[in-house]
């Protein structure tokens, strides 16, 4: 088998394209759009049962919010405390400003332990960085583990959920994968394997079971921090995650600095609003939480990667930095008329759905053609932002972030450099709003146009011209009036003042 799909291919790709473009196809795959349609219906229908029982479920939000906005306001202590309560329980440190030192720390731990291999519980953050492929690159295989992401490893494919990595995939094409790549990768589909989901829980059990036994270093993510005693904590269904956390002699987790929450209090509001906001369960079926390492119980030897990679230049924006509060629920995506009919590759990103189309320009900034046009992957209908559990005014971050794109963002980082580029492809807006910004402030010139507007309607185009059919492909240009509104107001008043 080719090494090319040991991890997931780089997202995105250098060329990926712009978002409309990208979800051409998607929207034109009558079996993708089923699949998808059936499942964030399926999730999004359990997930208001399980808040409709919450009486406070609108306080817990706040009390997120509130949580998530002190945590940032004051990071840096609650960092520095982190570190002082990872070390001293015996784990280790590091810091990552960026993929490529995250990517040379992990590999250098690994290949200090003298392994070829490690096991994977999900963690987003290493799918950001593209660790997968900088272990490969150094001879080192990362096995998935999470059912989800395993059904894409092995189908040489990339996640398009948060939650449900493999949601673009049916029952039938999830055993065709298993049948046809599991022997590659360990051990192989049973004979007559079917698609019913027993059979395929199983197959997947036996096969991961062998690596879970043998395996020596485990890379994980977290879904919180603990600063006052340095915890970790992955919530999880499935209980492979607890596998890989507990059987490794060697743990490291990458982990992006927002995560953090100052106590074990703080826990107390995630763990109620996480479960129902993603998977609609009361309580999460597994969570797991480890404090540096114990003699005996667990692994031997932990280290904690701190990635930053955009978050505080991020951090920095006043009305972005609120994308910072995610706790990855997924709940946005299952409920955004787009993200169902585009699916998740379209965004090229590991953070799909409305979440993605404000945290990866934010993270990676506007260069490419495929993060200038996230902002716009919306159709600003609010609905995730009334589901977020933390609160999140998603559709005030895209316009806001659609202004950085119209006025030239952020382009290139490095370290703590962001190089500025103007903006392409914006110009006639630009010259349109100057123009615009004239004409108001000369009242006499706005009359006249108005008055020339009212007597040339009858030859008026019904839709725009050249670019413009992009707008008026589906709706018609408003109507002039026959007769301006200030012209209206002086002959029937007079110009007069109405009296209060």
């Amino acid at each position: 088998m080719s090494g090319t799909y040991l991890g997931m291919p780089a997202f995105p790709p250098p060329t990926h394209p712009a978002f409309p473009e990208a979800a051409h196809d998607a929207v034109n795959d009558p079996t993708l759009r089923g699949n998808l349609r059936h499942a964030t219906h399926t999730i999004r229908a359990k997930r208001a049962k399980a808040v409709a029982e919450v009486s406070d479920w609108a306080a817990l939000r706040e009390a997120g919010k509130r949580i998530k906005d002190h945590t940032l306001r004051h990071l840096d202590r609650y960092l520095e405390q982190l570190e002082e309560s990872v070390t001293a329980a015996g784990g280790v440190v590091h810091w990552a400003a960026d993929a490529e030192e995250a990517n040379r720390i992990v590999t250098d731990l690994v290949k200090a332990t003298g392994e070829s291999e490690v096991v994977k519980v999900k963690s987003m953050a290493t799918q950001e960085i593209g660790l997968n492929e900088a272990l490969e690159a150094e001879g080192i295989r990362a096995y998935e583990t999470d059912l989800a992401e395993l059904i894409v490893q092995l189908g040489k494919d990339r996640p398009s959920h948060i939650l449900v990595p493999a949601i673009h995939r049916n029952r039938g094409e999830i055993r065709d994968i298993f049948r046809a790549e599991m022997a590659g990768w360990g051990r192989p589909a049973p004979e007559g394997l079917t698609d019913t989901p027993a059979e395929l829980a199983e197959a997947a059990r036996l096969h991961l079971r062998e690596k879970f036994l043998r395996a020596k270093v485990g890379v994980s993510g977290a879904n919180f921090m603990v600063a006052e005693t340095g915890t970790l904590v992955v919530v999880e269904s499935e209980g492979n995650g607890r596998m890989c956390l507990t059987l490794p002699e060697t743990l490291i987790s990458v982990v992006g600095i927002e995560k953090i929450v100052p106590t074990w209090r703080d826990l107390e509001v995630f763990l109620q609003t996480l479960p129902r906001s993603s998977t609609a369960e009361r309580m999460n079926p597994y969570t797991s939480t480890w404090t540096g390492t114990t003699d005996g119980d667990g692994p031997r030897t932990f280290h904690l990667v701190l990635l930053d990679n955009g978050r505080t230049d991020t951090l920095a924006d006043e009305v972005g930095r609120q994308a910072l509060r995610c706790i990855r629920c997924s709940a946005c995506l299952n409920v955004c008329p787009v993200y169902e009919r585009a699916g998740g590759h379209a965004y090229g990103s590991v953070y799909p759905g409305p979440i993605g189309a404000i945290l990866s320009p934010q993270l990676r900034g506007t260069g490419s053609e495929i993060d200038a046009s996230l902002p716009y992957a919306s159709s600003l209908c609010g609905a995730c932002y009334e589901v977020c559990p933390v609160a999140i005014d998603i559709p005030e971050v895209l316009v806001h972030l659609r202004e950085r794109v119209v006025e030239g963002g952020p382009a290139v980082r490095g370290g703590n450099k962001v190089v500025l580029r103007p903006a392409k492809g914006h110009a006639a807006e630009r010259a349109a709003m100057r123009a615009a910004r004239w004409a108001f402030t000369h009242p006499g010139v706005l009359g006249a146009g108005q008055r020339l507007a009212s007597r040339t309607r009858r030859f008026h185009p019904r839709s725009l011209p050249g670019p413009g059919r992009a707008w008026t492909g589906s709706r018609d240009l408003p109507a002039v009036p026959a007769e301006p509104f200030r012209d209206w107001w002086q002959r029937t008043h007079g110009g007069k003042k109405e009296a209060k």
